[in-house]
Order: structure tokens, then sequence, then C-alpha cells
């Protein structure tokens, strides 16, 4: 059984990813010291970001329209609030998925704890903007 899916949802959620992403990783705000940690030269010469964009955009997709199918076997199981159920998704997703491989690719590549931290905390505030962003619109006919 394919669960119900709002695609403009997840379109919507995808659309929050980038914007998300945007704005954490500008120089204003943690763009200039994940660039240190990460030893990424933002400035160097002859570099495209539409290959890197291209990609983030596929692979939000890929996460919103996941969330939005385990939020709704999420709520056809729980029950209750819909919203409730994708946050509470987001959230468990996040935790046992996204920041436990982030962890564990870090650990073993050595790099520093700041630079996890600040991946994974944009991942979470990228996915709990996608929950609600699912979780206030359902998809037709589950609420």
């Amino acid at each position: 059984m394919v669960p119900e899916i709002n695609y403009w949802a997840v379109l919507l959620a995808t659309a929050s990813s980038m914007l998300v992403g945007s704005i954490w990783y500008a120089r204003g705000v943690f763009g200039t010291r994940w660039a240190k940690l990460a030893n990424v030269d933002m400035d160097r010469p002859g570099a495209s970001a539409v290959m890197p964009i291209v990609v983030t955009v596929l692979v939000s997709f890929i996460t919103a329209w996941v969330l939005a199918g385990a939020s709704t076997i999420a709520w056809h199981f729980y029950g209750g609030s819909y919203l409730f159920s994708a946050v509470l998704t987001a959230l468990i997703l996040w935790a046992g998925f996204t920041a436990a491989r982030f962890i564990t690719h870090d650990v073993f590549e050595g790099r520093p704890w700041a630079l996890t931290g600040l991946n994974i905390a944009h991942e979470l505030v990228t996915v709990v903007i996608m929950g609600l962003i699912i979780g206030v619109w359902p998809p037709a006919g589950t609420v």
C-alpha cells in the first residue's frame, strides 16, 4: 500500500529546504564558520554552484517525499493530529538516520565536532520545517 501524499506540500517542503540552506550557510549566518571548519574555499575561482544546487533540490524532494509518506503512515497508525505526527516523524527520522549517520561518518573522517554539530543542527531545522509544512497541509481525505 502506498501512503497518501500531498505533492504540493512536498514541493513546498522542498523549496523550504533550499530557503533554509540559503540562510543557514550565508556568510553572515553560519557560512563563513562552516567553510572554515569544512576547509571549503567559498571564493575559489571557476567554482560553480549549479551542480550542488541541482543535487540539493533532488535530494530535498526525496527527503520531503519520504517524510510525507512516513508522516501519513504514522498518522494512520497512531491517529490524533496530523501536524503532530508529521513533526514527530521528522524528529525521529532526523535522530535515527540523519544525525546518527552524520555523527558516525564524521567521527571516522576525523571532522571537527563543531562542524558535525553545525551540519546536524541545519538538518534538524530543515526537517522540522518540512514536517510543519507537510503537517499543516495533509493529503486530501486523510484528516
